[in-house]
């Protein structure tokens, strides 16, 4: 059975070094404040549209928001 993991991301520092709150981020990549929240905080992880609204929203790459890395071993090789 394939291990959940947590995907980190920069949302929380994005969001205010642009002045943004929660309700103002939501509002523009049409969620809830407390979507934004959840992610924020690693309780749910963002569908990929909305992680593509959320990084087009900043101007960056998907990547460039949400880090996909797994740390705690190679899960994946063979």
């Amino acid at each position: 059975m394939a291990e959940v993991s947590q995907v980190k991301n920069r949302i929380k520092d994005l969001r205010k070094a642009h002045k943004l709150t929660q309700e103002e981020l939501a509002m523009a990549v049409g969620t809830t404040r407390q979507t934004i929240t959840s992610i924020e905080v690693g309780k749910y992880t963002a569908s990929l549209p909305l992680a593509y609204r959320i990084a087009r929203h900043f101007g960056l790459a998907i990547q460039e928001v949400f880090d996909f890395s797994q740390e705690e071993g190679n899960h994946g090789a063979v």
